[in-house]
């Protein structure tokens, strides 16, 4: 039996889900009322925290900047207790966009609440349209599990073209963690638990490039992180 990849939530899931499928999983939305995180723990075998609004900057002891203006409470206290007990479980974790913002302020870390305003950067980190236009380079951490996934898409043997959809990013890093990517402006685009089974996230979209495979590894690892 493939492996049941818990997903967060979302308004945008299609590509999330046939992600997972195309990387030999069963996805499982999770609803909020009905899946409490304990029952994850006990049902799935991995857990996707993926993208989305911003994430409210009292849960890492901020005041609001005025471009936090989308937030959900809700969403919030769910995906931090998830995240909590699946890495307190050492179940596998893929987080993206937001979920990593997420994952980073579950563990005590801290946010950039908008780029724009407070780094100075010539990048383009928010490319709505199409959702998998390349906007930037990363530039990934040798002999990280990032790395070891996307070996064949990377070029000059450390850098990887993604797409961007975000204003926000991680600030102070959540300890136990790693950074495993940046972009050329220093804003963090991967990390990683340096003792966790497999617990990563990413900045941009990989699951906006299932149609061409691009990060196909990257689910693929996940998911075999998440059968064993």
């Amino acid at each position: 039996m493939p492996p049941v990849i818990a997903i967060a939530p979302c308004r945008t899931l299609p590509d999330y889900e046939e992600s997972v499928r195309r990387a030999g999983g069963n996805p499982r939305v999770l609803d909020w009322a009905g899946d409490p995180v304990a029952r994850v723990l006990a049902t799935c075998d991995g857990v996707l925290i993926p993208g989305g609004i911003d994430v409210n900057p009292a849960s890492y002891g901020q005041g609001v900047h005025p471009t936090v203006t989308d937030v959900s409470d809700e969403r919030d206290a769910y995906e931090i207790a998830l995240v909590r007990a699946a890495l307190a479980a050492d179940m596998p974790i893929l987080a993206i966009c937001r979920g990593m913002q997420v994952m980073n302020v579950a563990m005590g870390g801290t946010l950039v609440q908008d780029i724009p305003s407070q780094i100075e950067s010539d990048l383009k980190h928010a490319i709505v349209n199409p959702k998998n236009a390349i906007a930037h380079v990363v530039w990934v951490t040798p002999g990280s599990r990032l790395a070891e996934l996307m070996r064949e898409e990377l070029s000059e043997g450390d850098t990887l073209q993604v797409n961007s959809r975000h204003h926000q990013s991680v600030s102070r890093l959540a300890e136990g963690f790693d950074v495993t990517a940046t972009a050329p402006d220093g804003i963090i685009e991967a990390m990683e638990h340096r003792s966790a089974r497999f617990c990563l996230g990413v900045q941009w979209h990989p699951e906006n490039f299932w149609r061409t495979g691009e990060f196909r590894p990257l689910f693929e690892g996940f998911v075999a992180a998440s059968t064993t």
